[in-house]
């Protein structure tokens, strides 16, 4: 609208000489969402708050240091002994964390949900009626990737449940993000019948699967180190000290031990059941002397560096985001931390988890010669999809989707006339050209990639102005991965 003068002088007029732009939201910011030590800043509470943090160290200084694992031993009528561990006291969340970080991890959200006194709950993991844990991550538009770790320590039809309202929440309410999912009991070997995978198939039910991607198996990390390691994490220490003086006993009678040496080493066994001992001295000396403590120990670091994959992966999709950008299919990249799957899978037994009937696939981490640790799967759980069968097509669609959407808030209200239709056209294809460029979209050139309509007899009727609405098509082809390539060799006759 032209300026009214009415006082002779020199006046500025300013015109936009360009249109407005999308801006790409950003595609790798998960959220985790479990246990803590603590959720304080300063003395404000952050329990199921959604906190973002930047790095590991930030993490620690809002939400405390691992839990205090415990086990207890028992043993047989020889010193063969069997470690288990106790309830409550086990909590992924933290180990995940470093795993994330040590994977590429950058900027993400954290929801804790409680501390490490009472266990792992579903109810607290999803909240209804107080708008806790998954349910605070409905006020933020921020996070792309939902993962919660701690869901596989649930009882499984209470862990299927919560995997379910993942999926609900990613593909039902909030449509701008994906949930990592993990297979319980994710741990153990593929078995014939009824195996971890049929039963995590039947357990996450039909709906929203494009939306979610499950890991198998889990995996044997190095996350936790020896020095992290102490005997007094065993419950009972008064059934280990009989465990190691049975086996004193037994290596005297068999002349390993010297007999002034034997009471010596039942001496320092004697302290385990102190409290207050000299840890450090206890625990060389055993180590030196008792393979049974030796092993022990070994066995105690081996349990707890067993973690579910999905906190990696969140960190691997984030390494490859930034590295290339969304459209990259997140597989073929080494898993960091990591010294194998606890399951070695062939070629012959990934196929019914990359290719089921169900359609269900689960992206298998295996283990290759000379390459290491690797991630060798991209497909969404909505594996019969040709629209979404890719888990780097799903997250660009959404990336793609939510800029356009936010870029276009700023044209609600405007004229619905051919003017702001122009307008938007022109901002939409800029943006889809540098898709295009970045190697998101496929084509040719930038027509093959995408097309933009808009306008009166194209996408709207007069009925449709009328009623204040603007309607937008956009298509694009977008980057699919060359998940099977095929090389065909042929004899040809001598030419000369």
């Amino acid at each position: 609208m032209s300026r009214v003068y009415s006082t002779p002088g020199v006046y500025i007029e300013e015109r936009d000489a360009f249109p407005n732009s999308v801006v790409p939201v950003a595609t790798a910011v998960p959220a985790f969402i479990g246990y803590t030590e603590y959720a304080l800043r300063g003395r404000k509470s952050l329990l199921n708050v959604p906190t973002r943090v930047t790095s590991f160290a930030e993490f620690i200084e809002l939400f405390g240091g691992p839990p205090r694992t415990t086990f207890s031993i028992a043993a047989d009528a020889t010193v063969n002994y069997k470690l288990t561990v106790d309830e409550g006291t086990q909590y992924y969340l933290y180990r995940c964390m470093q795993l994330f970080y040590s994977n590429g991890g950058g900027d993400c959200y954290i929801v804790s949900v409680g501390d490490y006194s009472k266990g792992v709950k579903s109810g607290e993991l999803n909240n209804l009626a107080d708008f806790g844990g998954l349910q605070a991550l409905l006020k933020e538009q921020e996070p792309t990737m939902v993962v919660i770790p701690d869901a596989v320590l649930l009882p499984s039809d209470e862990c299927y449940s919560l995997q379910q309202a993942m999926l609900l929440h990613c593909g039902g309410e909030m449509r701008s993000r994906i949930a990592l999912l993990d297979v319980h009991d994710g741990h153990l070997d593929l078995t014939k019948g009824d195996d971890v995978i049929k039963r995590f198939r039947e357990g996450v039910g039909m709906n929203f699967l494009q939306f979610g991607a499950a890991y198998y198996p889990w995996l044997n990390t190095t996350i936790m180190q020896p020095s992290e390691i102490s005997y007094k994490q065993i419950s009972n220490l008064d059934d280990f000290a009989d465990i190691l003086l049975t086996e004193v006993n037994a290596n005297l009678a068999a002349k390993f031990i010297k007999e002034g040496r034997a009471e010596e080493i039942k001496a320092v066994i004697a302290q385990l059941k102190d409290r207050n001992a000299d840890t450090d001295l206890v625990s060389n000396t055993l180590k030196a002397v008792s393979p049974i403590f030796k092993e022990v120990i070994s066995d105690l670091l081996a349990f707890q560096n067993v973690l579910p994959p999905s906190a990696a992966m969140a960190g691997v999709l984030t390494m490859v985001d930034n590295a290339v950008g969304v459209h990259k299919a997140p597989a073929n990249v080494s898993v960091s931390a990591v010294k194998s799957p606890t399951v070695n899978i062939s070629n012959d037994s990934q196929e019914d988890l990359n290719l089921p009937l169900s359609g269900k696939a689960v992206n298998a981490i295996r283990s290759f010669v000379g390459k290491g640790v690797l991630c060798w799967g991209a497909r969404t759980l909505d594996g019969n999809s040709q629209d979404w069968r890719y888990i780097n097509v799903r997250r660009t669609l959404i990336m793609i989707e939510q800029s356009v959407k936010i870029a276009a808030e700023a044209y609600v209200f405007e004229p619905n006339d051919a003017n702001t239709w122009l307008s938007i056209k022109s901002m939409l294809n800029n943006f889809l050209v540098n898709q295009w460029r970045s190697g998101a979209l496929v084509g040719a050139v930038p027509e093959d990639a995408f097309t933009v309509d808009v306008g009166l007899g194209v996408t709207m009727s007069p009925q449709d102005v009328l009623d204040g609405v603007m309607r937008i098509n956009v298509k694009v082809a977008v980057s699919r991965p060359a998940e099977f390539i095929v090389i065909t060799f042929q004899q040809q006759m001598q030419k000369s």
